[in-house]
């Protein structure tokens, strides 16, 4: 049987846990009227004693005031009942001030509620990089831990409807950051939804192949009069992320490809296919960061480079060269996510050792502290996608000075369901345990100024 003056008693108990931030305040208020309670008694107290208050009215006081009791009885009666009504009226009061902000699908107490916005807003500065289906995938993870999380996309994608929207009107690649604005986003499941439709048909049809989300930011940033930064930027805002996303640059950019064998390739969609290759890098030159980059960067706790697309979306940010600067300049942690399965063409029969040269030959030795890799090999496998487990191969001693030598920690991070991509939940997990090990003692970072 349940007493409901027990689920009361338990609710406000929870309501004075450590974290809900409200304690000091009702201690406040609580304050304010024991001060206002003792006013009217030395009040009462006076006009008692000055008017020698006689007759029927002296009884009428004399039992309000329980005069008939001792003086430890009073103490505990009018005690009890003040707590009891403060307590009440307080719960109440927050009830009736909160409750409209929650979201109404919440399946969970509202205190609850407040307790988990009030964690994640205390949560690390973290800042990711990357783009494809392996970036939000670890900001689903990531989300549960922070609310301050600044994902850094990759606009480079020339294919589907972002590649028709680039074409037709000069804004970057729209595509991943849709991808993680859905990712990040407090709205209902349902606003996710719709974002994510794509309308049925082909390219030869106006609206054939395009995602609602997509047309959105290319409104918005037609409504921001063509900032595309702030129109990423006021997306964050009306779908209400959990943190910001943010485009490496603002400017409309073309992955371009040299292979081992002397050829050139040009096109994000077209490297992805290619094997053998050696270097990529951006055109227009000298592509100017959209500024909130490199800021979130100097400010982070964190600093998370991967999962994804090694070639065609991980390296795509870092070679905008204010980005892998202020990377380079912070003291955060900078973790790499090393992907739990190659890709056929631009990564086919990659290993560890492989997916680290490529990052270190299009930036610089000792950007990284700890590379995380996955090891375990015995998830589900795709029946006919072309892939397998990247290989634990650790570069020889020799293709790392000593001082820049990355930490590599190994942990069960794959999706058991699809052995090419990782689990949402164990690899956010992984990398939050990387950062308490590795924040202790470590200086915060310091703000990058941009011009």
């Amino acid at each position: 049987m349940r007493f409901p003056r027990l689920r009361v008693a338990w609710g406000l108990r929870r309501w004075l846990r450590p974290g809900v931030g409200v304690k000091r305040w009702l201690l406040l208020v609580f304050v304010g009227e024991a001060g206002l309670a003792l006013a009217g008694a030395l009040w009462l107290r006076q006009v008692y004693r000055d008017f020698e208050v006689t007759g029927p009215f002296q009884a009428v006081v004399s039992t309000v005031t329980l005069q008939f009791l001792p003086y430890w009885a009073r103490a505990v009666i009018v005690g009890t009942a003040g707590v009891a009504l403060f307590a009440f009226g307080a719960w109440r009061m927050v009830r009736v001030l909160v409750t409209p902000f929650v979201p109404a699908e919440a399946d969970q107490p509202l205190v609850d509620v407040i307790f988990q916005k009030r964690f994640l807003a205390r949560g690390p500065k973290i800042v990711v990089l990357g783009g494809g289906t392996g970036l939000s995938t670890l900001l689903r993870g990531l989300k549960a831990y922070s609310s301050n999380i600044t994902a850094v996309v990759t606009v480079a994608d020339d294919g589907g409807s972002s590649g028709r929207l680039r074409e037709s009107l000069g804004i970057p690649a729209v595509g991943d950051i849709r991808n993680c604005i859905v990712a990040l986003a407090d709205a209902e499941p349902l606003m996710g939804e719709l974002l994510q439709y794509r309308f049925p048909g082909d390219d030869a049809e106006a609206l054939g192949g395009h995602t609602i989300g997509n047309l959105l930011l290319a409104a918005m940033s037609s409504v921001q009069g063509g900032d595309f930064e702030e129109g990423v930027r006021q997306m964050n805002r009306v779908l209400a992320v959990r943190g910001q996303v943010v485009p490496a640059t603002a400017s409309a950019v073309t992955l371009h490809a040299s292979l081992v064998d002397g050829s050139e390739v040009v096109g994000q969609s077209t490297i992805a296919k290619s094997t053998g290759i050696d270097k990529v890098w951006l055109t227009p030159e000298g592509v100017v960061a959209c500024e909130d980059a490199p800021r979130a960067i100097g400010e982070a706790d964190l600093i998370v480079i991967g999962p994804g697309s090694l070639y065609t979306s991980i390296l795509p940010s870092l070679l905008v060269p204010a980005i892998t600067d202020a990377i380079r300049a912070s003291r955060a942690i900078r973790v790499f996510v090393c992907n739990v399965a190659t890709q056929p063409g631009e990564s086919q029969g990659y290993d560890l050792a492989d997916h680290l040269s490529a990052v270190e030959r299009h930036t610089s030795p000792g950007l990284l502290d700890v590379v995380l890799a996955n090891n375990q090999f015995g998830a589900k496998r795709p029946g006919a996608y072309a892939a397998e487990p990247v290989r634990l191969r650790w570069p020889p001693a020799s293709a790392w000075p000593m001082a820049n030598t990355p930490r590599l920690v190994l942990d069960d991070v794959v999706n058991w369901e699809n052995s090419h991509h990782h689990d949402p939940a164990r690899l956010a997990a992984s990398i939050m345990k990387i950062y308490e090990r590795e924040s202790f003692g470590r200086r915060r970072s310091r703000p990058v100024r941009t011009a």
